[in-house]
């Protein structure tokens, strides 16, 4: 089966800054892949090369064995696209919204009817169609957006950031509608800069890091691939944070890393089953109560930091695609 996506060497650049550095990337059909990266990496301009929105220097992009150089009006035929934000008109009802799009599309009225129905009906919105935008929550809208990519009917769908900017029960909803999308048969490539995200929806993982792919493969292959374990300690006080950092380091863990909002502090370990012991022990010693510890496989975040050598933090998400060129484009 031809993969849906095929990029070999692709460059980019903006003046002094290259964006994609001889990016090589496959993305087989029927699942979702996530591209990963922090801010600058890039993921932002290849998805544009994809969508046909900007032109690569060099290399070669294929969507569903089609040039997207040589035969761009043929590719956005099968291509549907959601940015970081949400782009639906708020003083129009979510009906109109989409009908709208779909108009667009080349759809006539009664087609155009059809496809708004059926793609509110699939995202959950039926019974908000006639409801102005402006009346709809956060998660609302960017389904709604996320439908005006639908109407369509893309065989493929660029998502770039998809839930930049939703509360947790807001990113949930959209999740399901993702997979819900995949299960009827649309290909999904997804940027994004929560781990967590990429973990739940994505059957293959890429990191980009200074445009090129550093690491790939499934979620469990990338957990593994780290060749580490992790032990993680959650203290009853949070004024004890430190003292188990300093009681990880000194059983011989690299980096210890705390998490404020889960008042937690975890640290790689090679093997560490005598160094969770270890541990028990010297927190013992220092009279540092524990509501939990324990050893387990490493997250995303945990490889994400192993290949790139740094962690992706909450501000990379919320700016990534404003701050710098490499995604601004």
């Amino acid at each position: 089966m031809t993969p849906i996506i095929e990029a070999h060497k692709v460059t980019k650049s903006f003046g002094n800054v290259r964006a994609l550095d001889g990016l090589d990337l496959v993305a087989e059909s029927g699942h979702v892949t996530a591209l990963l990266g922090p801010n600058g990496a890039g993921k932002t301009t290849f998805i544009s090369a994809v969508a046909t929105l900007l032109r690569p220097d060099g290399g070669e992009v294929r969507v569903a064995g089609v040039d997207v150089c040589a035969q761009p009006k043929l590719v956005r035929r099968v291509i549907g696209l959601a940015g970081q934000y949400a782009s639906v008109e708020p003083a129009m009802t979510g009906t109109e919204n989409l009908r709208m799009v779909a108009r667009l599309f080349g759809l006539n009225r009664s087609e155009a009817r059809t496809a708004a129905a059926q793609v509110l009906e699939r995202l959950g919105l039926a019974d908000a169609g006639d409801r102005l935008v402006r009346t709809y929550s956060g998660g609302m809208r960017r389904r709604l957006d996320l439908g005006a990519s639908l109407v369509g009917r893309p065989q493929l769908l660029l998502l770039d950031e998809p839930t930049t900017g939703l509360d947790p029960r807001g990113r949930m909803d959209l999740w399901e509608a993702i997979r819900g999308l995949v299960a009827d048969g649309t290909d999904v490539l997804l940027t994004t800069q929560y781990l967590e995200e990429a973990d739940q929806l994505a059957r293959h993982i890429v990191i980009v890091d200074h445009g090129r792919v550093i690491a790939a493969g499934t979620p469990d292959e990338l957990k593994d691939r780290a060749g580490t374990n992790v032990i993680e300690v959650r203290p009853r006080a949070g004024g004890d944070l430190p003292g188990v950092e300093d009681a990880l380091s000194r059983i011989g863990c690299e980096a210890p890393y705390t998490d404020m909002d889960t008042q937690r502090v975890s640290a790689r370990v090679e093997g560490g089953a005598d160094q969770l012991r270890d541990i028990v022990r010297l927190l013992d010693e220092r009279d540092i109560e524990v509501d939990d510890v324990g050893l387990r496989r490493p997250s995303l975040d945990e490889v994400f930091l192993a290949v790139t050598g740094k962690r992706l933090e909450p501000s990379d998400a919320e700016t990534d695609g404003q701050s710098d060129p490499a995604d601004a484009a």
